[in-house]
C-alpha cells in the first residue's frame, strides 16, 4: 500500500489521498478525536510567558460595548481571568517549543513548502476574534475547554470599517459544532468561521503559507535585481531637434522597452527564487548560538558520534540540485546531495549517517552549527 492511501487517524481515518481529493481547499471537514485524549503542550502561564518575549509574534484582543480592540505584543500584561470576551493569540510556538514543533510536524503530508506555523489562542468566557474568514487553509485543534464553531460557505466576504480586525460584515452560519479537547475543524481558504470559547479554552492553529501573486511578484522582482545585467548606456545618435521639448518621443519609449526586454528568466532563477523565499525566517526570528562554539575538529568529531538536528526555527527546503536553509542557497554535488535531502526531509541525521560526509559538507554544517542552525543531537 503507497504511505499516501494508508488511513490516519489525525484525518479520522481519511489517507492523505483522499484528504487532498475531497476535501483540500474545497470543503470543511469535522473530525472527532483526531488525537484523543489530548492535553496542552504549555500550560496558560507558559503560554502567557511566550507572549510578553519580545522575538514572539502575539495579539491580545479584546471585546467589550460591541468595540473589538487588539493590542500587539509584546503583552506583558493580561485581563483578570475572570473577565470575558478576551483573546490571547500566540504565533510560531513551534519554533521555541519542541513539543509544539513536534505536532506541527504531524502535518507534514503537506510539503514544507506550504506549511506555515503552530499559533495557540488561549480564551477566556465567550473569547474569540469574531466572524472571519482566512486566505489560506486551517486545522484548527481544540486543546483544553470547549469551542463552538459555526462556520459558512458564503460569498459576501465585505469587512466592517474601522475595525483593527478584519470582521465579516454579514456573517450566516450554516454549520455549528462544539469541539473538545482532540477534536479538529479543517477549513480551506475564505470559509467563513466564527469560534467563541464556552470557559476557558485554547485553541491550536495549524496554518499554511498562501502568498498572494502581487507578494511573489514583487519579490521574485527584487530577487531578479541582483542578478540582472543589461550593458552599455542609452544613446539616441540619431536624435532631431524637437519642438515639444517636454514630450517624450516615442523613439525614446522603444528603445528602452527593447532593452528592458532582454531581461530573462529561467525555471532555475524560479527555483531558487521559490526556495530562498520560502525558507527565509521571519523578521522575528533570531538564532541561539552555541555560547562556547567547538572547534571544527571537536565539532566534526562530536556530530559523527551523536548525529545533527536542525534547530526548531531553521526552515530546509531542497529542489534538484539545489539547497536551500534559512533564506540562503547552494548548489551541491551529487554525492553530497543524498544527505543534505535527508536532512531536509527527516530534520536530523545520525552518527552513522555522518560516517562517510564529505569535508566540503562538514564545514558547513560547522558553520550552520556555530550560528545556531544545527545542534548537535
Amino acid at each position: 500500500m503507497k504511505k499516501n492511501s494508508i488511513p490516519l487517524p489525525l484525518l479520522g481515518g481519511l489517507s492523505a489521498d483522499q484528504f487532498f481529493s475531497e476535501y483540500w481547499h474545497k470543503k470543511p471537514l469535522v473530525i472527532r478525536q483526531a488525537i484523543p485524549a489530548f492535553s496542552p503542550l504549555l500550560t496558560p502561564a507558559e503560554l502567557f510567558e511566550l507572549a510578553a518575549q519580545d522575538d514572539v509574534e502575539s495579539r491580545l484582543i479584546s471585546f467589550f460595548k460591541k468595540h473589538w480592540e487588539m493590542k500587539n505584543g509584546p503583552i506583558n500584561k493580561l485581563p483578570l481571568k475572570e473577565k470575558k470576551d478576551w483573546t490571547l493569540l500566540v504565533q510560531g510556538v513551534n519554533l521555541h517549543h519542541e513539543a509544539a514543533d513536534n505536532l506541527l510536524r504531524q502535518f507534514r503530508f503537506i510539503p514544507d513548502a506550504r506549511l506555515d506555523d503552530l499559533m495557540i489562542s488561549y480564551a477566556a468566557d465567550g473569547g474569540g476574534v469574531g466572524p472571519h474568514f482566512d486566505s489560506y487553509d486551517v486545522f484548527l485543534l481544540q486543546a483544553h475547554g470547549q469551542r463552538r464553531w459555526q462556520i459558512g460557505a458564503q460569498k459576501d466576504l465585505s469587512l466592517i470599517e474601522g475595525m483593527p480586525l478584519k470582521i465579516l460584515n454579514n456573517f450566516t452560519p450554516e454549520q455549528e459544532f462544539i469541539l473538545e479537547p482532540g477534536d479538529m475543524l479543517y477549513l480551506p481558504p475564505q470559509y467563513a468561521h466564527d469560534g467563541v470559547a464556552i470557559g476557558e479554552c485554547m485553541t491550536y492553529s495549524i496554518g499554511f503559507r498562501a502568498p498572494s501573486h502581487q507578494e511573489l511578484g514583487q519579490s521574485f522582482l527584487n530577487f531578479m535585481s541582483d542578478t540582472i545585467e543589461l550593458p552599455g548606456r542609452y544613446q539616441d545618435p540619431e536624435l532631431q531637434a524637437t519642438s515639444h521639448p517636454a514630450e517624450i518621443s516615442q523613439e525614446m519609449v522603444e528603445k528602452i522597452a527593447a532593452e528592458i526586454a532582454k531581461i530573462k528568466f529561467s525555471e532555475e532563477d524560479i527555483t531558487i527564487f521559490i526556495g530562498e523565499y520560502l525558507s527565509e525566517p521571519k523578521s522575528n526570528v533570531f538564532f541561539d548560538s552555541p555560547e562556547k562554539p567547538l572547534s571544527p575538529k571537536r565539532f566534526a568529531q562530536n556530530a559523527q558520534k551523536r548525529g545533527l538536528k536542525l534547530a526548531l526555527k531553521t526552515s530546509m527546503l531542497y529542489k534538484g540540485k539545489h539547497v536551500f536553509i534559512n533564506g540562503e542557497s547552494f548548489a551541491v554535488q551529487k554525492e553530497d546531495a543524498k544527505l543534505l535531502t535527508k536532512l531536509a526531509n527527516d530534520r536530523c541525521l545520525s552518527g552513522d549517517d555522518l560516517s562517510e560526509t564529505t569535508e566540503d559538507v562538514l564545514e558547513a554544517f560547522c558553520l550552520w552549527y556555530e550560528d545556531g542552525w544545527l545542534q548537535l543531537a
